[in-house]
């Protein structure tokens, strides 16, 4: 299993690098996760009623970070409902500060190593073309479990999205917890 100690997951950080609290977000959570997506371009910033959604019934699957009590990171999954072995990564937000520090991948691995998705073997995600952190971070993913991912495209900007949004590619990610990274 993947572990969430930070001198493991970055060796290039110490300890006094890693001040976050990472934890399930709760319901009044949900207006500070929308407030950290706006200021996460690319993403795309979704109402706050989903926001608060995300972080009540969906809270098993989320992690919030916090730094001196700030909301600096959050990640949005879900069990697939036909697939519970499959985590799908709906997005992940690092404020822009923190970027560059491993916090999206902490998070990450953070959320795998909770015992209530232990049975997950697959994790899915969807990145236009132009999202480079999140291609670095599944990318990273992916070669820690034995690269072994596939893309495709899931939507398409023309046919699905008449042109007003980019294409989505699905990243499936098949986890395997014997490969060493």
């Amino acid at each position: 299993m993947m572990t969430s100690a930070p001198w493991v997951a970055f060796p290039n950080q110490t300890d006094k690098d890693m001040s976050w609290v990472l934890r399930k977000p709760t319901r009044s959570d949900g207006q500070r996760v929308h407030d950290l997506v706006a200021k996460c371009a690319p993403l795309d910033e979704n109402s706050e009623y989903c926001n608060f959604l995300q972080s009540i019934h969906f809270r098993n699957t989320c992690v919030m970070a916090e730094e001196q009590g700030e909301c600096v990171g959050f990640i949005s999954a879900y069990q697939k409902p036909d697939s519970e072995n499959e985590l799908f990564i709906w997005q992940v937000a690092v404020h822009p500060n923190q970027r560059g520090r491993g916090l999206a991948f902490h998070m990450l691995q953070t959320l795998l190593s909770r015992q209530n998705l232990a049975n997950i073997d697959v994790v899915e995600t969807t990145i236009t073309q132009t999202n480079q952190g999140s291609w670095a971070l599944f990318k990273k993913l992916d070669r820690q479990h034995g690269t072994q991912g596939e893309v495709s495209i899931f939507l398409d900007e023309t046919r699905h999205f008449d042109g007003e949004h980019d294409s989505e590619y699905l990243y499936r990610i098949p986890l395997s917890y014997h490969t060493n990274s």
